[in-house]
């Protein structure tokens, strides 16, 4: 569009064409400062997201391992609803549709509500230390559940994105406009760039859609060796 109208107006006059230049320097920076600012966001997100997924691993496993101080009865008990909370939190990181995840979500508050139910009860009958230690392992278990949530509703802000894409359209139209070339393939460069830039911020910052996913791998391993 940028060179198209130019063809139309005949381009710039000599004396605007240092401060035609100021402008599309300063607008590309200003862009490429953006751009960086949201890659560190998306990053910072996904790597929190993989941090939560790495500590329910360990909380659900020290979990596991604490219920040996309960009665037989009740330690065979919450195990069992471990492995089954486990496979529920295992296929919420795999899902990749949002139909799934409505159903997964009351399962998933359904178990917790079991499991706590399964240690408070012998917590309350035989009150010790231990069982105290149990019942702080299992809140643990339900807290990083609810900050695994949490970050992943934590995304990049609507209006981060609407800037972004203000500035690189503003940026391409500058550069179509005013800048001279033989080749009018090397214009489709600056689009690219930028349009490989915006699908790689997007993709990280969507936890379930794209090509860059958090894959539950800590979880899994543990279901392997609770096995």
């Amino acid at each position: 569009i940028g060179l198209a109208v130019r063809r139309k107006h005949h381009g710039l006059d000599e004396e605007d064409t240092e401060d035609f230049t100021f402008i599309v320097g300063a607008t590309l920076t200003l862009l490429g400062l953006i751009i960086g600012f949201t890659f560190s966001m998306a990053v910072s997100r996904y790597d929190q997201r993989k941090n939560f997924e790495e500590q329910e691993a360990n909380a659900i496993g020290t979990e596991y391992v604490r219920v040996d101080v309960l009665p037989p009865a009740d330690a065979a008990k919450v195990r069992s609803l471990l492995k089954t909370y486990l496979d529920k939190r295992i296929s919420y990181y795999d899902a990749r549709d949002k139909e799934s995840i409505p159903q997964l979500n009351p399962e998933t508050a359904q178990l917790q509500n079991q499991l706590w139910t399964a240690v408070i009860a012998p917590a309350k009958a035989q009150p010790s230390p231990l069982t105290a230690l149990v019942v702080a392992g299992m809140n643990d278990v339900l807290n990083a559940q609810g900050y695994s949530q949490a970050s992943w509703w934590n995304r990049i802000p609507a209006a981060a994105w609407i800037l972004l894409v203000t500035i690189s359209i503003f940026c391409n139209l500058l550069i179509g406009y005013g800048v001279r070339l033989k080749s009018e393939l090397l214009f489709l460069i600056l689009p690219i760039v930028l349009s490989i830039s915006l699908f790689l911020i997007a993709d990280i910052d969507s936890p379930r859609r794209g090509v860059i996913h958090i894959r539950a791998q800590n979880l899994e391993s543990l279901a392997e060796s609770l096995k």
